[in-house]
């Protein structure tokens, strides 16, 4: 392999990664305006057919599950009442076909004098890569409480 050659896949391998984690981040960029606009199946088509989305309030199996939740009196209820789901920009890590991205979100409530913040949440969500691009296998989200067991979905992975 000439110099030329090599340097051209390294470039494409590193821009391989980059691209892999913009996605990824879209993903999870998208999760609050289609929660917010209350779409099931947006939501849902974020996930695996089979994928996971374990929540302190619930744990939500497969497309069907994760749509119920969006479509469910509780998450609606929020939707009327007024409410933002804000996401920050998650750590990526990607290995392979699979990745982790690791962040934080606010639910923010519209109430008689403005807005005040009904949680705060750690996540982890793990993602795999098919040929349809990249979808979430399973999301783990627990209320900031001061747990190990919460504060441990932080930790970033090794690579």
């Amino acid at each position: 392999m000439s110099s030329t050659e090599a340097r051209l896949s390294a470039l494409e391998s590193r821009l391989r990664v980059v691209e892999d984690e913009l996605a990824i981040v879209r993903i999870v960029a998208s999760y609050g305006p289609l929660i917010d606009l209350g779409e099931p199946e947006a939501v849902a088509a974020l996930w695996e057919p089979d994928g996971v989305y374990d929540v302190d309030t619930g744990v939500y199996d497969g497309h069907e599950g994760i749509a119920a939740m969006v479509d469910s009196d509780a998450h609606q209820g929020l939707l009327e009442r007024g409410c933002a789901h804000l996401l920050t920009t998650p750590h990526v890590t990607v290995d392979g076909d699979t990745a982790v991205a690791v962040g934080h979100s606010q639910l923010v409530v519209l109430t008689g004098g403005g807005y005040r913040i009904a949680r705060a949440t750690a996540h982890r969500w793990e993602l795999v890569r098919h040929d349809h691009g990249w979808r979430v296998a399973r999301r783990t989200s627990r209320v900031l409480d001061g747990s190990a067991t919460t504060r441990e979905l932080l930790r970033l992975p090794t690579s």
